[in-house]
């Protein structure tokens, strides 16, 4: 009795209290155990990296490639790599430029959490940019150059234009030069001809370098060269393609069969019109990621109305301009337009009757996920069917990872 008398008499035991952390130190909790699993380690880099978004890049060099008329061929796979390694890169840098504001609106991230240090964020980005200018390089000196424009734009953006009103104009300019660099990447890529030589957009005619030595040492006769374009107009794509059914057996072919022989100067052939393929599919990325990227400055704290009522009017817009085709196009490019505006204009519409931060955060989810069938229905515009459909098989993959991996 004593005991239960003394028992209530004593103060109530401490609560403990966590311990203080560093905000954007990456330390997390002073004196926190860093002892973590490896796979928890993968997670928290994914996180990082948001690599559910990974699957709507891979569609830009596509439909750059769709857009110039061309295969995709090695060249659009070093494009493809170039553009996964600095949309990464993009990612660890922005989580690393955001470290303070993130302590302080989302303090789960893995830097302000201390699950991944600033230095090893930065060290991240400036890594996956080497690898993506090394997977440029190997494309050729144009697509470099392109991908170097990327790089600029990407750092840029994240170090100093994120918090200004340049943000959407600089992120629209880094999704259409991403398309650029497909384009450019798949026009600059060396091939084989028949006979076994590489035939390099930059390369030497046979006529400038000079007559050949036959094995034996006797010098061959300089004929006429079989690796520049014939005389006359250059030709387009679709008239490449054509010239290439006519060409034979024989005849050796430069650049796909695609007519390109030429040394690489600028677009193929340069004409007025090989341009504008090029630029019409890119500024249709562009309008999009700046209706995205103007949603994605409000996800944080929620309240804007008009940025949402934009971006459903502008994927709206885009829907309707996808959707009137050629009558050699087919239904394919309608569909998947109808499924790029299924995709983004719903999240937008609820953002904007309810500006709350979740379903302002669901709206640029939504935008996000928009790009790929936005992608493949360019891709099917320019007379790739089969590639747009195959494209839009990453939606479930995409939606399937996002569950498990946030977008935003």
């Amino acid at each position: 009795m004593i005991r239960s008398l003394l028992s209530r008499l004593a103060p109530p035991a401490p609560v403990p209290t966590p311990k203080p952390t560093r905000p954007g130190n990456g330390q997390g909790p002073v004196g926190a155990a860093p002892g973590r699993g490896r796979r928890a380690r993968l997670r928290d880099w994914a996180e990082l990296l948001r690599v559910s978004a990974l699957f709507t890049v891979p569609g830009d060099a596509l439909a750059g490639a769709a857009a110039a008329g061309l295969r995709p061929n090695r060249g659009t796979a070093y494009a493809v790599g170039a553009s996964l390694c600095l949309y990464e890169a993009g990612m660890a840098l922005n989580d690393w430029a955001d470290r303070d504001e993130d302590a302080v609106d989302r303090p789960q991230r893995p830097v302000p959490s201390g699950r991944i240090s600033p230095t090893a964020a930065l060290s991240a980005a400036g890594l996956l940019t080497a690898a993506g200018l090394t997977c440029a390089a190997r494309a050729g000196r144009p697509a470099l150059a392109v991908a170097t424009a990327l790089t600029a734009t990407v750092w840029a953006y994240d170090l100093r234009l994120k918090h200004t009103h340049a943000a959407p104009a600089a992120m629209a300019a880094a999704r259409a030069l991403d398309l650029l660099l497909g384009a450019t990447a798949t026009m600059s890529a060396p091939t084989k001809t028949r006979s076994g030589r590489g035939a390099a957009g930059t390369a030497p005619s046979a006529r400038a370098r000079g007559p050949l030595p036959h094995r034996g040492g006797a010098t061959a006769p300089s004929g006429p060269d079989v690796t520049a374009p014939a005389a006359g107009p250059a030709l387009s794509a679709p008239d490449a393609r054509t010239r290439r059914g006519e060409a034979g057996a024989g005849a050796p072919m430069s650049r796909q069969g695609h007519g390109y022989g030429k040394a690489w100067g600028g677009p193929p052939s340069a004409t007025p019109s090989a341009a504008l393929r090029v630029a019409a599919p890119a500024a249709a990325l562009a309008a999009h990621t700046y209706a995205v990227t103007a949603v994605s400055r409000h996800e944080a704290h929620g309240g804007s109305t008009l940025a949402p009522l934009a971006a459903l009017g502008a994927t709206t817009a885009l829907g309707l301009l996808l959707a009137r085709t050629r009558g050699t196009a087919g239904l394919i490019p309608a569909l998947l337009a109808a499924a790029y505006v299924r995709t983004a204009a719903i999240p937008c519409l609820h953002a904007a009757l309810n500006p709350s931060p979740p379903l302002t955060q669901r709206a640029v989810g939504g935008g996000i996920r928009a790009m790929i069938p936005l992608q493949a229905a360019l891709v099917a515009r320019s007379g790739a069917g089969a590639t747009g459909l195959a494209l839009l098989g990453l939606v479930p993959l995409a939606r399937t990872l996002a569950r498990k991996v946030s977008l935003t």
